[in-house]
């Protein structure tokens, strides 16, 4: 039941953040969501092109139109030249310091109360063409903090261009561990900034379903790109067993009851010195969270609205600005009507979130986001009717969490003619993290009972990312 929780109220990103939930004071599910959105250098070796021809910045999910292309072709572009290996690796490696330390008993374990180094996560990509329609991005990764191994992401996709209407049109399917993984635009949960963040910070409040299933489901999904401009995705899921949640170390959020699906629709505009989009995206499932009971199942429908738009110009000088806005209706038949969990048995989270950010020379980078996450009251679901459940309790009945992040980063590589390229490419950053609200207002109840403030989670983080 606690994973059901956790899913209602914290949504984080990764498995270990169950832990930093009891430590920094959110509720967050047990996924794997927040594992860094990669530029691996595997793609720049298989197309001949350097990683800013893909990547803002040279690193990270930003897209350029070509990078959005090469994901919908399904990862196949090449320069034609053989004896490519679609291997690549990843190391970040970081050292957070909160406002205030926690306590000995909410510590994430192995590690200190307080300014902790870390090296957070090391992963192994097996990442580019496979054959001539056929390409995959797959990602194994080792938590350092948490010491084990998993399988995070997973996304294979055939895809072939052809002519309808007289007008290119792209026809792919993605076998995929993740709704939002496939997203061509890299604006849905799992792309947004923060692309890299702490283990050890507070996280971002609750999350809709459809951002707190990586890697605990499998999908096909059917997309088609008409005209280089109108982009289309259905996708089915459906949960994996108990066994192959163990095989790969997936947390496990339940099993739905029928089929998830997901859809995604959005217009996309390439004007070569600038381009947008704009879209919507939906999720619909019902999820049974004690496997032992299948009867009965909490449903949940999300419906959000994303836009981006980019500015290149000659790529000395580029801007970029994303948005997108999600609402989650609930049902909670299980929680209310089963086990008496919840006040009511209707629940919905509200979740924006936008960033803009700046890079010069493809080199020099700074980035400004907002985050502002609400949910219904309810006493129960969110601990002040009850001992804190999940390490928190709300002191309002809210799980409502708000704030900002900033960072600035530099890439010296990735560029063409830079050093070890295509083999290598590094980012060094320092982000910050500022909370105005945290499980409810300006303060809430830590897991010894203590009241805490929001500001309090306040987070710097140092960071290493590198890849070859």
């Amino acid at each position: 039941m606690r994973i059901l929780a956790a899913i209602q109220r914290g949504g984080g990103r990764r498995r270990v953040w169950q832990k930093v939930v009891a430590m920094a004071g959110v509720a967050a599910m047990a996924g794997l969501l927040a594992s860094p959105a990669q530029a691996v250098p595997s793609y720049a070796r298989q197309t001949g092109a350097e990683c800013a021809a893909c990547h803002v910045g040279s690193f990270g999910p930003q897209l350029t139109p070509y990078g959005i292309k090469f994901k919908i072709g399904g990862y196949t572009d090449t320069d034609g030249k053989e004896g490519k290996i679609p291997l690549s690796a990843m190391l970040v490696a970081n050292i957070t310091r909160t406002a205030k330390n926690v306590s000995e008993g909410d510590k994430v374990e192995h590690y200190d109360t307080n300014n902790n180094a870390a090296v957070q996560e090391g992963s192994l990509f097996l990442a580019g063409r496979l054959a001539d329609n056929v390409g995959a991005f797959v990602q194994s990764t080792y938590s350092g903090v948490e010491r084990k191994w998993s399988l995070d992401q997973v996304d294979v996709r055939y895809a072939r261009t052809l002519q309808l209407g007289g007008k290119e049109t792209t026809l792919g399917l993605s076998l995929n561990s993740n709704p939002t993984l496939t997203d061509p635009f890299n604006t849905l949960g799992q792309w947004r900034f923060p692309y890299t963040s702490s283990d050890f910070g507070g996280g971002f409040g609750p999350s809709p379903l459809v951002e707190s299933l990586g890697g605990s489901v499998a999908g096909a999904n059917a997309y088609a790109f008409f005209d280089n401009s109108i982009y289309a995705e259905l996708g089915l899921y459906n949960t994996l067993s108990k066994t192959g949640l163990n095989m790969i170390n997936a947390g496990d959020a339940g099993r739905f009851k029928g089929l998830g699906t997901y859809g995604r629709v959005a217009y996309f505009k390439d004007m070569k010195k600038d381009n947008f989009s704009i879209g919507l995206f939906g999720f619909n499932a019902s999820l049974q969270p004690d496997r032992g009971d299948l009867g009965t199942a909490d449903r949940y429908r999300d419906l959000g609205i994303d836009a981006a738009y980019q500015y290149l110009g000659n790529r000395q000088h580029v801007f970029s600005v994303n948005a997108s806005y999600v609402k989650e209706w609930q049902t909670l038949n299980y929680t209310n009507g089963v086990l008496g969990e919840s006040d009511s048995g209707k629940g919905s989270i509200n979740q924006f979130r936008v960033a803009t950010s700046y890079h010069y020379n493809q080199t020099w980078g700074a980035t400004a986001g907002l985050f502002d996450t609400r949910g219904n009251s309810d006493a129960t679901r969110n601990g002040t009717s009850a001992a804190p459940r999940d390490g928190v309790s709300s002191l309002s009945g809210t799980p409502n969490t708000s704030g900002y992040v900033l960072q600035a980063d530099v890439t010296p590589w990735g560029k063409e003619g830079s050093w070890l390229s295509p083999w290598a490419n590094v980012r060094l950053g320092i982000q910050y993290t500022g909370y105005s609200r945290y499980m409810g207002g300006s303060s809430y109840l830590d897991a010894d009972h203590n009241e805490r403030r929001a500001s309090d989670n306040n987070t710097t983080m140092l960071f290493l990312w590198t890849s070859i």
